[in-house]
């Protein structure tokens, strides 16, 4: 079985589908995690994030494992890193090449090959799973998006306040 929740960053999508994976005790495959991994790899080995030829080349040099709700970047695990302010700062650039789209698209409709999942991120209902048994779309006012990424980043020692991140919402 397969549940797809769509929508925006800061809606919600994480939260629920954590609920939903533990309620149906099912697995919960964190997409957005999957993108800030590869952009890790990218900041990591100092390549030009512009340069969508050099990033579409790394990508076979990029293995990644999501083993029980934690993330493992080439065997190394990297929960606390892609939660960093410069990952968040950057995810959405290398998550508009098509190569790196099309590489995670791969690796996510891989893993939920093997077992029932409930996945969340853009596009999940529509492109990567457009025959998932169910599909929910969630949104939230960019007050509450913003308010919700700001506590996100308290976790990570985030420095934006929750106004430079609705001036972000807002602008994107």
């Amino acid at each position: 079985m397969i549940i797809a929740l769509d929508g925006p960053a800061g809606s919600g999508k994480s939260t629920i589908a954590k609920l939903v994976a533990k309620e149906l005790n099912i697995d919960y495959l964190d997409t957005g995690a999957m993108y800030r991994m590869v952009t890790l790899y990218f900041l990591q080995n100092k390549l030009d994030l512009k340069d969508e030829s050099t990033i579409n080349e790394n990508l076979k040099n990029i293995t990644i494992l999501i083993k029980s709700n934690s993330f493992f970047l080439n065997g190394k695990n990297v929960d606390e890193e892609i939660r960093s302010v410069e990952v968040t700062r950057n995810v959405s650039l290398t998550a508009s090449y098509k190569k790196v789209r099309e590489f995670l698209v791969d690796k996510q409709r891989e893993i939920a090959k093997e077992n029932s999942c409930i996945l969340d991120g853009r596009d999940i209902g529509s492109v990567v799973f457009p025959n998932a048994d169910y599909k929910f779309f969630m949104t939230a006012t960019p007050e509450t998006r913003a308010k919700r990424r700001f506590l996100q980043g308290q976790d990570s020692n985030s420095t934006q306040t929750e106004q430079e991140i609705l001036e972000e919402i807002i602008k994107s």
